[in-house]
């Protein structure tokens, strides 16, 4: 798993790491018996579907130390995973109380430079290098919640589905900016939206 890992994240994968991640998979695991963090017919292939999945993000960080924030974290996807993988600090934004309340214990287990925030997205302050979220909202919406806390120079890095291509279409009649859409290396379905220089049209 450390070589299928470091593949997808485009680079070295420390065994320290992938002990970290297997802690954070029995988290996971655990807390799922509690409340539905993920879908249960995900669970067996949670490696695949979830933490390679959110790993591959990485490739796409602006620079060594930048700044990540996950807007709506849920189970920690992919926010913990990208905190397991970077030097940065990390931000992990959800608005539910059990969820953020997983993250906090997940976060301090775990030992990551991560900061748990319990709230909309709206409400938060600050920016970021890297703005990330997945399967929070279509592209529009979710630049029309979380664009304050770009600061314009900001890399998006965002996992969607099939429809990709017509979300981006959509956001452009609205959004302007660098955008190009890259194909997901763990579901042949998926697809990633790139997004630099984003701005609201005038």
């Amino acid at each position: 798993m450390r070589d299928r890992l470091a593949e997808v994240a485009g680079r070295d994968v420390s065994r320290e790491t992938i002990e970290r991640l297997e802690a954070y998979v029995a988290l996971v695991t655990e807390e799922s018996r509690r409340q539905n963090l993920v879908s249960a017919s995900t669970l067996g292939d949670i490696w695949d579907r979830h933490i390679r999945d959110s790993a591959q993000l990485i490739r796409f960080e602006p620079y060594a130390g930048a700044s990540w924030v996950d807007i709506g974290s849920g189970a920690g996807l992919p926010g913990i995973v990208i905190a397991c993988l970077v030097d940065g600090p990390v931000t992990l934004v959800e608005p539910r109380r059990l969820r953020a309340d997983f993250l906090h214990r997940v976060s301090e287990s775990l030992g990551l430079r991560a900061h748990i925030v319990n709230a909309r997205v709206e409400r938060v302050e600050g920016a970021f290098d890297a703005i990330t979220a997945r399967a929070v909202a279509p592209l529009s919406g979710l630049l029309e919640i979380s664009h304050h806390l770009s600061t314009g120079k900001s890399r998006w890095v965002l996992p969607k589905g099939r429809n990709a291509q017509s979300e981006l279409a959509e956001a452009e009649r609205a959004w302007q900016g660098m955008f190009h859409v890259e194909q997901s290396l763990t579901d042949a379905d998926s697809k990633i939206i790139v997004a630099s220089n984003v701005k609201a049209r005038r």
